[in-house]
């Protein structure tokens, strides 16, 4: 009784075109680059010019750098409580600024706290104002008294 196994009738040059056919294609599919990340170009690195890096007791920080291509930033923190017992959030304000490829200066101030991630720029967009007849409208629903009441009448103890 003899087996017959699909890889025993190849010859050794079938089997190593197979081989090769198989590194080729593994190579193939293999990432090429990692998604984000920028090449790096040839040329002079950056000088750090001027860096600060202040982590204090109390959970205050402070950081700040300079570039020796005209970026800046820097960030303040510190810890607040927000009125209860035990609860805290940290809170920043920042800024950075660089030159944009195109040419344009960017600069941002930014506070991040409690009611969120708040950016102020030149560049950023800048919603369009509310129109004239909306803002009637909303003045108007803020003079109403606020209601906690459902508009409808349901039986006591049914939820829906």
């Amino acid at each position: 009784m003899s087996l017959n196994h699909p890889l025993k009738d190849k010859t050794g040059a079938e089997m190593k075109t197979i081989l090769a056919l198989m590194l080729v294609s593994m190579a193939c599919a293999s990432p090429q680059f990692r998604p984000g990340s920028q090449p790096i170009q040839p040329g002079q690195p950056i000088p750090i010019l001027r860096q600060t890096n202040v982590h204090n007791p109390d959970g205050s920080y402070a950081w700040s750098y300079e570039t020796g291509n005209g970026i800046t930033a820097d960030e303040q923190g510190q810890v607040k409580n927000l009125g209860q017992k035990d609860l805290e959030a940290m809170v920043a304000q920042g800024q950075f600024a660089y030159t944009s490829p195109e040419g344009v200066p960017i600069q941002l101030r930014y506070v991040a706290d409690e009611n969120g991630f708040r950016p102020e720029g030149a560049h950023l967009p800048v919603a369009p104002p509310i129109p004239p007849a909306i803002q009637r409208a909303l003045d108007y629903l803020a003079t109403l008294p606020s209601t906690t009441e459902r508009s409808f009448n349901r039986p006591p103890g049914r939820p829906f």
